[in-house]
């Protein structure tokens, strides 16, 4: 990293957010635009503004300063609660929290933000609520299921819970149309190209497609298998410790499902999954341990055939991956 850069760690809150720099220390800014203008005015050209992942918070000042041209770095926060761990910090303040993220970038190389577009940022924020309405309409859909097993369901309830149920989904119809429309501007032929995998349906090829940036985000395929958190963490240590390797569930819990649920298609219909699954059970190993797998299998191809804009060939696939 550059010498001339100046670090500043940001922990970012709902209402605030503290900034730490060697020179300054602490100084604390309301979580709005005025705060963000104030922090804005207060940088120098060669700062580099480092902040945690944390969901809504992050993402309104990480796309400001970027837009105005400040180098921004947004850091996995289990990065930094293992360095705070290992530092056996006991304080934990925002304004701790603050420097710790502001030494991790000392003595770490951190990646630079990249702005996400206008059309980017609205699928990513039509995905979440589309997660959101769809965990409500299995709750309700469970719900329903409840009363009628009590044998005499209120009417009035089992009433509510129909129009509740018939406003989710059409609500989740609305957003899909448009998260489609939004997603087939730009990505119509990768979205097409996802499709031919035997495994992966439409739904599975538009989160792929929104969460990677159109694979953009990634340069190999272990990375994006990193960042689904289906790659597995080996435990060994001398002689005597041999710990079971295990997927590391650091990342998208969201892809990681998805992806899980359609490897029960991929290791039946898909040539290279079908011969990975098959292979794994015939060892000995859980169908459960395959299935991971296979997931792991099926978004290597995903990411082959998004960065090499040819459609599945049961054939030619493997040789990619």
């Amino acid at each position: 990293m550059n010498k001339d850069i100046k670090i500043y760690g940001i922990d970012i809150s709902k209402s605030v957010f503290d900034m730490y720099n060697d020179l300054d220390g602490y100084i604390q800014f309301k979580n709005d635009d005025k705060g963000f203008k104030s922090l804005f005015e207060s940088l120098p050209d060669n700062a580099l503004v480092v902040m945690e992942a944390t969901g809504y918070y992050h993402y309104r000042l990480a796309q400001f300063l970027h837009h105005n041209n400040i180098l921004v770095s947004v850091v996995n926060p289990l990065s930094v609660k293992r360095f705070i761990q290992m530092k056996l910090a006991k304080v934990k303040t925002d304004k701790s929290d603050a420097k710790s993220i502001f030494d991790y970038a000392t003595v770490n190389k951190v990646s630079f933000y990249n702005a996400l577009s206008e059309v980017q940022g609205e699928c990513l924020q039509l995905y979440q609520l589309l997660d959101v309405y769809v965990k409500k309409s299995t709750a309700t859909k469970n719900k329903l299921h409840g009363e009628k097993v009590l044998g005499v369901p209120s009417k009035t309830v089992y009433a509510s819970l129909k129009r509740d149920l018939k406003h989710l989904d059409k609500e989740i119809s609305i957003l899909e149309d448009k998260l489609l429309s939004l997603v087939k501007q730009d990505n119509q032929h990768q979205l097409t190209l996802l499709q031919t995998i035997p495994g992966i349906g439409l739904k599975t090829a538009l989160f792929l497609i929104v969460v990677t940036d159109g694979f953009k985000k990634f340069e190999t395929a272990s990375q994006l298998c990193s960042y689904a958190g289906i790659t597995p963490s080996i435990k060994i240590s001398g002689s005597s410790v041999r710990g079971r390797s295990r997927i590391s569930k650091v990342g998208n819990r969201k892809l990681r499902r998805l992806l899980f649920l359609a490897s029960f298609s991929a290791f039946r219909h898909n040539k290279a999954c079908k011969a990975l699954f098959e292979r794994i059970v015939a060892k000995g190993k859980s169908k459960k341990l395959a299935l991971i797998a296979v997931a792991n299998k099926l978004l290597k191809q995903a990411f082959a055939i998004a960065k090499s804009g040819l459609p599945y060939d049961k054939n030619f696939v493997s040789k990619l991956v």
